[in-house]
């Protein structure tokens, strides 16, 4: 049975996973490794050291689908409509831009429970903190190393991490990849931003019209949303969650600071935008270097195959567009391109 290890457990790593055991034409033994300590990538949802049912969006907000991947991935949204892991937007997102035909879901658990679900389908063994260092050839196998732990040899690997992070690899993979490809995979480029995600007592009250407000007048602030309105949870025993998400100006600007220090600056932002605003119980930072996608490779519709035998294929976001459509897009790429290998 043929090894694949899948790196990175965001949205187009799990999703890789789950067509994998659906689809491959032989039975293969799957493996997933991110270096964060739970799955989610960019769609990751964070919860209240107090109540673990209090859960905030640290990443993506919510899903747009337009007409065209309506159809062209419509199995996709009716599994998850079907299963409650999606559901109609129906809250007030002001200054949200709205073009004819397309619809707005949310995750009522939390975007990650989207990753969560494939992780599930894929049976794949999931690993956290494991961050992968090294790639070498090995008797016609993947050597694959990480900070920790012995190194292991699997027959495919699929890289579904930020491309920056693919050309920080060290060992053979280093001289693999051709000048061609490189200079590809250099002309990849993000934007950066902080997320900060608030968690209050049970019964406190966010007084707003809103569940979401895109800000333009603000240096420091692009996108605020009272997260259990925007999903439509209301709860006497679990109390309400923001989350804050700041201009990529900001981000860039801020990007090597104290994550703590960052925290504060945008407190102060804050309270000039929503004044008597409570304090909450607990807070969460999260530095995003790797956003969204500004400049995707070109010509490399979904994947970047780097090596044939044994196969090395790389997908996400940076080889299509950055929202959930790009994502399966991408994973479905991944997966006819590694058939003619399993």
């Amino acid at each position: 049975m043929a090894r694949v290890l899948i790196v990175g457990a965001g949205l187009t790593g799990s999703l890789c996973a789950a067509l994998l055991r659906k689809e491959a034409p032989r039975p293969v033994h799957l493996t997933v490794w991110d270096e964060a300590g739970d799955s989610g990538g960019r769609m990751t949802t964070a919860r209240s050291p107090y109540n673990p049912q209090s859960t905030v969006d640290l990443g993506a907000q919510y899903i747009t689908c337009t007409p065209h991947y309506a159809k062209q991935h419509q199995s996709f949204y009716d599994d998850l409509l079907a299963l409650g892991i999606l559901k109609p937007l129906t809250s007030p997102i002001e200054g949200m831009v709205m073009k004819e035909g397309d619809c707005n879901f949310v995750a009522p658990q939390g975007v990650s429970s989207i990753i969560k679900h494939y992780l599930k389908e894929s049976g794949a063994d999931v690993c956290f903190r494991h961050r992968v260092t090294q790639v070498n050839l090995r008797n016609d196998k993947w050597e694959v190393s990480k900070e920790t732990g012995p190194p292991e040899q699997f027959d495919i690997v699929v890289l579904t991490m930020p491309v920056p992070q693919i050309l920080q690899l060290q060992g053979d993979i280093a001289n693999l990849i051709s000048e061609c490809q490189r200079r590809q995979l250099e002309s990849v480029s993000y934007s950066s931003r902080y997320a900060l995600g608030l968690f209050y007592e049970a019964g406190t009250k966010i007084d707003v019209p809103w569940a979401g407000q895109y800000i333009t007048s603000n240096p420091c602030i692009r996108f605020i949303s009272i997260d259990n309105k925007k999903r439509n949870i209301e709860s006497s025993e679990v109390g309400p969650s923001v989350v804050v998400h700041t201009t990529v100006p900001f981000g860039v600007t801020h990007l090597e600071h104290d994550t703590e220090d960052v925290q504060g600056l945008i407190f102060q932002q804050l309270e000039g935008v929503l004044p008597g605003l409570p304090r909450p119980v607990a807070t969460q930072c999260q530095k995003w270097r790797h956003s969204q996608v500004t400049n995707a490779a070109a010509n490399f519709h979904g994947q970047l195959t780097l090596h044939l035998k044994p196969f090395l294929v790389c997908g996400g976001d940076a080889f299509t567009q950055s929202n959930f459509d790009g994502c399966v897009t991408s994973a479905r790429c991944v997966l006819e391109a590694l058939k003619n290998h399993i």
